[in-house]
C-alpha cells in the first residue's frame, strides 16, 4: 500500500502541524494494518500523547474528525488510539490498471552475491539439506523479481574431512566390502543406479561405520588426517584425488537440485584461497593484528573477546603446523567476494552461529564489512534429526519421484482426458512446486518436522492450490480471446458498485509490491509465500462472485482486473520457483 500511504500522509501531516506535532517521524508511524477488518493503514497516536497532552484515543478522534475526504480514501476510524485508513476500492481499481506494466523493481537495485547450499559433496541430497537450496535459490528469484543484479554461488567444500573420508573410501574399499558393511542398510534404490551420488555415499557411510572400529580406526584416522593435511597444504595431487571423488557425486546433486529448478551462476572452490597464497597473506595479516594470540602449541588465534565475542573467545585461524582451518579459508573467501558484489547474503544453519560471528569480527578487524547472514533451523524426521552418516534421511530424489506419482493420480482423476505426457508434464510440475512449498513457507529460523503427507498436500495452503487460481485466470483469459470481440475501453465503476470478493483482490494486488520488498530487505521468503496465499484465495472470491463472460458479452472491467490478477499470480509463483502452468 506504498501509493496509498503517499496520499494518506499529507492528510495527516497538514492536522498534525496545526495541533503541533508535525515534527515526528510520522512515515515510520504509518504502517500497514495487522488486521485486514482493521484497514489498509494504522497510524498508532501513543507517540503524540505526550506532547499533545492528550490521550491516545482522544487525538485518534480529533484525526479522524479533522481529515479532509480524499478519492483515494474510502474511510478514516480512530479505533482505541489507532487511526485506521481503508483504501477506495474504485480508486485501487483504478490505480493498479493505471499502472499493469509496472515491474516489481526497486529505485536502488544492488549487486548481490548469495552463497547458498553449499552442502558436502559426499552423497545426494537428502530433505534437511534441501532446506538451505530452496531457502537460497528463492532468495536469489526474489532478488531478480525485486531488480536486483544477483549472483548464486556455490562455495565448494573440496578439501575438508568430509571428502578426505570419501576420497579414502573409494581408494580402499571394494564395492563388495561396501555392501558388506552395509548389509543391514537397504540397498542403493535401483532407479539411481545411474547417479554418483547415490552410489558413493555408500562408500562414504561404510568409512564412518569403520572409523568406529577398535581394531582399525586408528589406521584409517592416520590416513584421512594425512590427506587433510596435504590438502590444506595445497598438495595439488592430494587436490586432484579429490576432485575425482567428490565431482561425480557433486553432478549428481546439482541434477537433483535442477529437478527443482535450481541452479548456480558460480562454483568457488576452497582451495583457490590456499593455492593462490591469499590464505598464507591472510595468516600473515592477522600475526600482525594487536588482538593476535599464539597458544602453547603454536596455533595461532585471535581474541575476539576483545571486540565483544562472548563465550568462546580464542578464534584459533593457524594450526601449530602452520596450515590453515576452514574459517581462516571462508575469511579470504569473503575479502575476495567482496570485490565481486556490494551486497552479500549467505544462508546458513543454525549451527554455524559462531563461527560466522568470529568471521564477522575477524572481517570488521580488517576493515571489511560483514556479510547479511540468514540463518534456518533444521528439518527433522519423526524419530529424530537426518543424518547422511547415519543413514537415516529421505532422499530428495525419491521424495520428488513420490510427489510426481501422487500429482499424476490426482491429474488422472480430475482430468481423465488428458493424454499420459501431459499427465507426466503437470505432475511433475505440480510435485516438485509442492515440496519447495512445504519448505518455503515456513519461517526460516523455525524448524518443523517432515511428514510426507505435508510435503505432498494439494489441498488449500499449498502450491497447488496457488498455482489452480493461475491457471484459472489462464483458461478465463483464453475463453475470452476466442469470444474475438472488439477492443473496449475499461471504466471503472464506483465503489459500491464493486463486490466485496473484487475488493479483497484489488487490497492483495496492491500490497504484493510491498511485501516483496520486505520479503527481500528482511531475506524472510515466508512472507511472499503467505502473500501468494492470499492473492489465490483473494482471486478464487472474486471469480466467485464477479462473472467475467456471460455467453458471448464480456464484463471488461472485471476482465481487466482478472488479466492483472494472471500477471500478477505468474510474478509470484515464479518468484518461488513454482511453475505457473497455463492448465492443470
Amino acid at each position: 500500500m506504498d501509493r496509498f500511504k503517499t496520499h494518506v500522509l499529507p492528510l495527516i501531516q497538514d492536522q498534525l502541524i496545526e495541533l503541533g506535532a508535525g515534527h515526528l517521524p510520522l512515515s515510520r508511524m504509518l504502517t500497514a494494518s495487522r488486521e485486514a477488518d482493521q484497514g489498509d493503514l494504522s497510524l498508532p497516536c501513543f507517540g503524540f500523547a505526550k506532547v499533545l497532552g492528550q490521550s491516545p484515543a482522544a487525538i485518534a478522534d480529533s484525526l479522524a474528525a479533522a481529515i479532509p475526504p480524499h478519492e483515494a480514501v474510502a474511510s478514516v476510524r480512530a479505533v482505541n488510539g489507532y487511526l485506521n485508513f481503508t483504501a477506495a476500492a474504485d480508486w485501487m481499481a483504478a490505480s493498479l490498471l493505471q499502472q499493469s506494466q509496472e515491474q516489481f523493481t526497486t529505485d536502488q537495485p544492488r549487486t548481490v552475491l548469495i552463497e547458498h547450499t553449499s552442502a558436502n559433496p559426499n552423497g545426494p541430497f537428502h530433505v534437511g539439506r534441501a532446506r538451505n537450496a530452496i531457502l537460497g535459490d528463492t532468495l536469489v528469484r526474489l532478488n531478480r523479481l525485486w531488480g536486483n543484479n544477483v549472483t548464486a554461488e556455490y562455495y565448494v567444500d573440496d578439501m575438508g574431512k568430509q571428502v578426505a573420508v570419501l576420497a579414502w573410501a573409494l581408494a580402499e574399499l571394494t564395492p563388495e566390502r561396501v555392501e558388506a558393511i552395509l548389509e543391514e542398510r537397504e540397498p542403493v534404490n535401483a532407479q539411481w543406479a545411474h547417479k554418483a551420488d547415490h552410489q558413493r555415499v555408500r562408500f562414504y557411510q561404510a568409512a564412518q561405520i569403520l572409523r568406529q572400529d577398535e581394531e582399525v580406526k586408528n589406521s584409517i584416522e592416520e590416513a584421512i588426517g594425512s590427506l587433510v593435511h596435504a590438502s590444506e597444504h595445497g598438495d595439488e595431487n592430494v587436490l586432484d584425488a579429490f576432485q575425482a571423488a567428490y565431482q561425480p557425486v557433486l553432478d549428481g546433486m546439482l541434477e537433483t537440485l535442477a529437478r527443482l529448478g535450481i541452479n548456480f551462476e558460480r562454483f568457488t572452490k576452497e582451495s583457490t584461497f590456499v593455492t593462490n597464497g591469499d590464505v598464507a597473506e591472510l595468516m600473515e595479516t592477522l600475526q600482525g593484528l594487536e588482538i593476535h594470540g599464539e597458544a602453547e602449541n603454536g596455533a595461532h588465534f585471535l581474541d575476539l573477546g576483545a571486540r565483544g565475542l562472548k563465550g568462546k573467545t580464542e578464534f584459533f585461524y593457524r594450526r601449530g603446523d602452520g596450515s590453515s582451518l576452514y574459517a581462516t579459508r571462508d575469511i579470504a573467501y569473503h575479502r575476495w567476494k567482496w570485490q565481486q558484489s556490494n551486497a552479500l547474503v549467505n544462508v546458513l544453519g543454525e549451527d554455524h552461529k559462531l563461527q560466522a560471528k568470529q568471521v564477522g569480527l575477524t572481517l570488521e578487524e580488517l576493515n571489511e564489512r560483514r556479510p547479511e547472514v540468514v540463518f534456518y533451523s533444521f528439518i527433522k524426521l519423526p524419530e529424530g534429526k537426518m543424518s547422511t552418516r547415519r543413514g537415516n534421511v529421505v532422499f530428495m530424489d525419491d521424495l520428488l519421484e513420490e510427489a510426481q506419482a501422487q500429482a499424476a493420480t490426482v491429474v488422472r482423476e480430475l482430468r481423465p482426458e488428458y493424454h499420459e505426457e501431459d499427465v507426466i508434464r503437470i505432475a511433475e510440475a505440480v510435485g516438485t512446486s509442492a515440496v519447495r512449498f512445504n519448505i518455503i513457507k515456513v519461517s526460516p529460523e523455525k524448524g518443523f518436522t517432515f511428514r510426507w503427507e505435508d510435503a505432498l498436500t494439494f489441498e488449500a495452503g499449498s502450491a497447488p492450490f496457488a498455482m489452480y487460481s493461475h491457471t484459472r485466470a489462464c483458461s478465463i483469459s483464453a475463453k475470452v480471446a476466442k469470444i474475438g470481440r472488439p477492443q473496449q475501453p475499461v471504466t471503472v465503476p464506483s465503489s459500491d458498485e464493486i463486490p466485496e470478493g473484487m475488493r479483497s483482490l484489488l487490497r492483495a494486488l496492491c500490497t504484493q509490491r510491498d511485501v516483496l520488498a520486505k520479503a527481500v530487505e528482511e531475506h524472510r521468503p515466508h512472507l511472499f509465500a503467505e502473500h501468494l496465499l492470499q492473492l489465490a484465495n483473494a482471486y478464487n472470491a472474486f471469480y466467485r462472485d464477479c462473472p467475467i463472460v456471460d455467453g458471448d458479452t464480456v464484463n471488461e472491467f472485471y476482465f481487466a482486473v482478472s488479466e492483472l490478477a494472471r500477471e500478477r499470480l505468474q510474478l509470484g509463483l515464479t518468484g518461488l520457483g513454482l511453475e505457473p502452468l497455463q492448465n492443470m
